[in-house]
């Protein structure tokens, strides 16, 4: 129910998963070209999209079609040192969701020693959505899977 569009009163869920990537250009205006079918993309593939994606976009050379059809945007207001941001909806699209930049903070620790308090590298994600058909939990359960996926990433992956 987050891959999905509203239109007027329908509820439209989408096949493809089709995510918008908001782009800074260098006039300070804010643009979101869309990779086409991410789902089926790999890490390298997903990496390779975005750079050309954010390339063109910031040379003005995206064609029209490459701006529409998004059905979720994701935003790195971390790019510009921000820790957490607002990120608004892009309508027909029911959510968006914000990452801030990853800095490193104090915190608790368990250890079989008990709690101590350590430095670790955190960042705050930030989901906006449509209440009309995306509810707290639903949104909550999105927020949760994404950090679980980033908390669990193995650097030493092949790509």
């Amino acid at each position: 129910m987050i891959n999905i569009q509203v239109d007027g009163d329908k509820i439209i869920k989408k096949k493809d998963i089709n995510i918008g990537m908001a782009v800074a250009l260098p006039s300070g205006n804010l643009i979101v070209p869309v990779i086409r079918n991410a789902d089926k993309l790999s890490l390298s593939g997903l990496t390779k999209a975005v750079n050309d994606l954010a390339t063109r976009a910031r040379d003005n050379k995206l064609k029209p079609d490459e701006l529409s059809g998004g059905t979720f945007t994701i935003s790195n207001v971390g790019s510009f040192g921000n820790v957490m941001g607002t990120p608004i909806i892009m309508q027909p699209q029911v959510g968006i969701i914000a990452l801030g930049a990853v800095q490193k903070k104090p915190a608790v620790v368990e250890t079989p020693y008990g709690d101590a308090i350590a430095i670790r590298h955190k960042m705050f994600l930030s989901h906006s959505y449509d209440h009309r058909v995306v509810d707290g939990a639903l949104g909550g359960m999105l927020v949760r899977r994404v950090a679980d996926y980033l908390e669990k990433f193995d650097i030493t992956r092949t790509i």
